[in-house]
């Protein structure tokens, strides 16, 4: 995932979009339908827990199949550590370590990018991430 954050840090305006898209893909995937109440009831630290799961869960999974040399592959699942990170963050279970801390505050602002760049240039990517 730091890989990710660095080379999207180097990135120009034309390739961050790639990332955006990537990132609300797996967010929009790995967010709950419904945790059995209505969403007014629900503690945004369950969603946040659960969307974390979810992605650390993809995440998990495209590590066993995808090989090394896989670009694309590989992409996608840092897009998958960087949602699962950036969501574990939000929960607040970063709280005592310093460093993970950090590093979840920089995919929160990874997420809320691409969150923002997708609703203002029509939404998530066409759903192939998984």
């Amino acid at each position: 995932m730091r890989s990710e954050l660095v080379v999207y840090l180097e990135a120009d305006e034309n390739r961050k979009p790639h990332f955006y898209r990537a990132v609300e893909d797996v967010s929009t995937k790995c967010q709950p339908a419904e945790l059995g109440l209505a969403k007014s009831d629900v503690a945004d630290n369950r969603i946040a827990e659960a969307t974390s799961a979810a992605a650390m869960m993809m995440c998990l999974g495209r590590i066993a199949q995808v090989k090394e040399t896989d670009k694309v592959g590989n992409f996608v699942t840092d897009a998958c550590a960087t949602v699962a990170v950036a969501y574990h963050r939000a929960a607040g279970v970063y709280a005592d370590h310093e460093e993970m801390e950090q590093l979840g505050t920089a995919a929160v602002h990874l997420l809320t990018m691409a969150t923002s760049f997708t609703n203002a240039h029509g939404g998530p990517g066409d759903g192939s991430i998984s």
